[in-house]
């Protein structure tokens, strides 16, 4: 190959891992798993935490390895408020002190250990991480679903996924990724618009199912979506989805959120709850609601395979369709950058729809072709 055709290709710049893990609430799971009485280990930042419960029902979270010798406090035991070392018995306190040393006469006054600032919100065990180790702003905690924790909708179902190979970044481009609907999902995109503002970044979604699948995630001829995503903050979406099957409307709400476990690497979690059809009985609700569990788990699977199977792109070469993506990373890096550090451009109101109606064209006459050559 000659000097000037090498230069014509493209090169793939796969970038380099942020050392640092993102500022902001990360959800560890529903908050019910670790209100047993017992230490509960979470893989996450680059580290182990310890996960348990006081006698006031507040959950603590702090660094899961003890300030003394290393014993890991999740095998340990919760000895009135504090969680005990096994290896010596150091007891540790919600707020990272140590609060006592059985055979000792006094605890070192430098005797304090990491901890993390804590938040319940829809029922899920939140908690705030900052490389810049500063207090927890409340003010930017998602939002409470009032309902969804009542009678009005069935309770979490609630799924966890390890991911490896891929940087958590790979879940946040799919908020600006139309054309993945149709491929990955199996669905015809008719309207897609983002906003990006603050800490919140939306994707507003209608689309059709496709006649020509039928194996999951948004397929379906005989459906229709409409979708609003929104990410508070860097690792905690909110999904209110309206699914109309032949003129019977549904409402989910589908939370996915993540937990970075190293730097290629992350636990995926995702929770859906359907409200309740008025007027049906308890079985055909619980059928509906399996259904679209099963369903949205499908999509979400769907996706794993992909990340799990591309590479990093920090480059990534893109059409007019394929909509905001340096701009959805703009906004994202803003959880990776000093608070003094933050630019406008990371934050200030952004809006941008794509045009479907070339895609929709082409994609209406391919499945059109494979109906017919079924």
């Amino acid at each position: 190959m000659s000097d000037t055709a090498k230069s014509d290709v493209r090169s793939l710049d796969h970038g380099t891992t942020p050392l640092r893990y993102a500022r902001g609430w990360h959800c560890l799971g529903l908050a019910s798993t670790f209100a047993d009485g017992k230490p509960h280990a979470i893989h996450g930042f680059g580290t182990k935490l310890v996960v348990w419960q006081d006698s006031t029902g507040k959950l603590n979270v702090l660094d899961g390895y003890c300030r003394h010798m290393g014993g890991d406090l999740t095998q340990g035991e919760i000895k009135g408020d504090n969680i005990a070392c096994p290896f010596h018995d150091w007891r540790w306190g919600g707020d990272g002190k140590c609060k006592e040393i059985p055979y000792a006469r006094r605890v070192p006054l430098r005797a304090r250990t990491r901890r993390y600032e804590t938040a319940v919100v829809n029922g899920q065990l939140l908690m705030w991480n900052d490389p810049e180790g500063s207090a927890a702003d409340h003010d930017i905690l998602p939002p409470e679903l009032p309902e969804v924790l009542t009678d009005k909708y069935t309770p979490w179902s609630w799924h966890i996924k390890e991911i490896n190979g891929s940087h958590c970044r790979e879940l946040i481009d799919n908020v600006a990724d139309m054309a993945h609907f149709y491929y990955v999902h199996f669905a015809f995109p008719t309207s897609f618009r983002n906003i990006f503002e603050g800490h919140t970044a939306t994707q507003f979604m209608e689309s059709k199912g496709r006649p020509d699948k039928s194996e999951g995630g948004y397929s379906g001829e005989d459906s229709t979506l409409k979708s609003e995503a929104t990410y508070f903050g860097p690792a905690y979406m909110i999904n209110w989805l309206e699914v109309d099957y032949k003129g019977f409307v549904t409402e989910v709400i589908l939370i996915n959120c993540h937990i970075p476990t190293g730097p290629d690497s992350f636990t995926l979690q995702y929770g859906i709850s359907v409200r309740k059809p008025e007027g049906l009985d308890e079985k055909t609700v619980n059928y509906i609601a399996e259904r679209y569990t099963e369903s949205f788990g499908d999509g979400f699977l769907q996706d794993v395979a992909i990340w799990e199977n591309k590479v990093a792109v920090q480059n990534p070469l893109l059409c007019e369709e394929d909509g905001p993506v340096y701009q959805l990373r703009r906004w994202y890096e803003q959880f990776y950058t000093d608070v003094a550090e933050i630019k406008p451009e990371m934050t200030d109101r952004f809006e941008f729809e794509v045009d479907t109606t070339r895609a929709n064209e082409f994609w209406h006459a391919e499945v059109a072709e494979n109906l017919a050559n079924r």
